[in-house]
């Protein structure tokens, strides 16, 4: 693909340093897309700036759901972002439908379901989409700015962001680039090697960090977005998205944030009589799947604690942020993460799978204080939600109508009526990835989940109300096959538009390959 067809590269002038630009960002200078008028009105909106909340989404990679105090994770410490929780809502039965890095973004950046998008497993990223986050919201009359991993594709494709300060975990995609953070690293420490720990990027081997705190990529996206907001004197409305490359892998955390940890109960790995089999596999440091002991897991679910925890504590120096700029209480706050983390549950390892390890997520949002809401703050909502439905609530917050092609749905509909009408289940997908077998498609009503297999033509169902560690594969028992047959049905008229190579006759058809690009992707 071509950096052309519309897309808006980067304006960040290169010879200036990443103090100067954050400057001259947070002032409206560079990548100014807006016409803010004497009266304050903001594009032509007819809004004033004043009257709609700044938009924050604080974003994690590769956080499971279930790794956070207000989730009921007992043995993580996440103080800022469980009051984050207490101030907003938690949403218990949250997914990813494509549970790997490119399209969970995607899905979160267009509002798109997955046929829709055209991603259906790890690919590039399309260079635009009729519907995005950024330009979207500047459209509507709002400075956006993206700090840390974006993901995209060319690597400076903004999607209409009006700047961006990237750290792309390492990762060179696109010719000659250089994220903003390596940039800073070099003038910061040009001795030093960022790799210095020695793990990676998709490794479940854990270490400390070797270097100086300050230099570790979490504290750089966190450090970078306070300057940011302490330097942020336009009259319009604020989008910005603080993206950590953490806690995805290298599990490499300061020894301060371990230290916490040291003698914390870290839940084993769960375990059935269906993943046997996953046990017996190369034992290589990014091994996919294979049983590399308990001690090996806990010591690589420690580490991963401690980089959650140390992406908390910039999560509260960003608030903090906020509230000494007065723009907390005028905000909407979502912190989300792209998919999450198998660590070992099952003998899978990483994410592209359909158990909750991997396919489940945090959400939480906290809603701007002028908002009117029926349900108290620090609540807990159980409908199933999607990164999807992070567009639809921004635009919702922002007074704008969410377009008919988007298929999320706000959140804030269910903060302000809980019982509004809602769907019914969430669709869940990957195409092969790791391996030929892992190539699936599934249904969950946060109750049950089940999952089709198109390689093997296999099917499991689980109860995630009794059993929420799937230990237990009801479909293979001859008493609960019957109990599939319905959801059978429902995935099979889900995928019926798909064509025949998805469904024909109302049948499920299994196929030698997968497919990672729809015929919905843009060209």
């Amino acid at each position: 693909m071509r950096e052309g067809n519309g897309a808006r590269m980067s304006e960040r002038p290169t010879p200036v340093d990443r103090r100067q630009f954050l400057g001259l960002a947070a002032a409206g200078v560079v990548g100014s897309a807006l016409d803010v008028t004497a009266d304050g009105t903001v594009g032509g909106s007819g809004l004033a700036a004043g009257r709609r909340p700044h938009i924050v989404l604080l974003m994690t990679d590769q956080q499971r759901g279930d790794c956070l105090g207000c989730t009921g994770n007992r043995a993580i410490r996440t103080s800022h972002v469980d009051a984050i929780a207490a101030d907003g809502a938690t949403f218990t039965r949250a997914f990813t439908s494509v549970p790997s890095c490119t399209p969970a973004r995607t899905g979160l950046l267009t509002g798109y379901a997955p046929w829709r998008h055209g991603l259906l497993g790890y690919g590039d990223m399309a260079v635009r989409y009729p519907h995005e986050m950024p330009r979207m919201l500047r459209d509507a009359g709002y400075y956006t700015f993206g700090i840390g991993k974006m993901h995209f594709h060319p690597q400076r494709n903004l999607h209409g962001f009006d700047g961006a300060l990237l750290d792309e975990s390492g990762r060179v995609e696109s010719p000659d680039f250089v994220s903003d953070y390596r940039q800073w690293f070099r003038e910061r420490a040009p001795a030093l090697d960022p790799d210095a720990t020695g793990i990676g990027w998709n490794e479940h081997r854990a270490g400390t960090y070797l270097l100086a705190e300050d230099l570790h990529p979490t504290s750089w996206t966190g450090q970078t977005a306070v300057e940011f907001i302490e330097r942020y004197d336009k009259p319009s409305p604020l989008f910005l998205m603080a993206s950590f490359a953490r806690p995805h892998s290298p599990y490499d955390p300061p020894r301060r944030y371990l230290d916490m940890y040291a003698d914390a109960a870290i839940p084993p790995p769960v375990h059935g009589a269906w993943d046997a089999p996953f046990g017996r596999f190369p034992m290589t440091p990014d091994a996919a799947f294979g049983d590399f002991g308990v001690d090996h897991a806990i010591r690589a679910r420690r580490h991963y604690y401690a980089s959650v925890s140390f992406i908390d504590d910039q999560i509260g120096r960003i608030v903090s942020a906020l509230r000494r700029r007065g723009m907390y209480d005028n905000a909407l706050i979502l912190f989300v993460s792209d998919h999450g983390d198998m660590l070992g549950d099952h003998n899978h390892w990483r994410k592209t799978y359909p158990y909750q390890g991997s396919s489940r997520v945090p959400c939480v949002v906290k809603w701007p204080s002028g908002m009117k809401a029926d349900i108290r703050r620090g609540a807990t909502l159980d409908q199933c939600v999607e990164l999807r439905d992070c567009l639809p609530t921004m635009l919702d917050a922002a007074g704008v109508t969410i377009p008919a092609e988007i298929d999320g749905k706000s959140l804030l509909t269910l903060i302000r009526k809980p019982r509004a009408s809602w769907r019914s289940q969430i669709d869940l997908e990957h195409a092969t990835c790791y391996r030929p077998e892992n190539d699936w498609a599934a249904l969950t009503d946060g109750r049950e989940k089940y999952v089709f297999n198109f390689f093997t033509g296999g099917e499991q169902l689980f109860d995630l109300v009794d059993d929420p560690g799937e230990t237990r594969d009801l479909a293979a028992g001859a008493a609960w096959r019957a109990a599939s047959a319905p959801w059978r049905d429902r995935l099979a008229s889900h995928l019926a538009e798909r064509g025949d190579g998805w469904v024909m006759d109302g049948r499920l058809q299994t196929r030698p390959r997968g497919i990672v690009y729809g015929p919905n992707y843009p060209k």
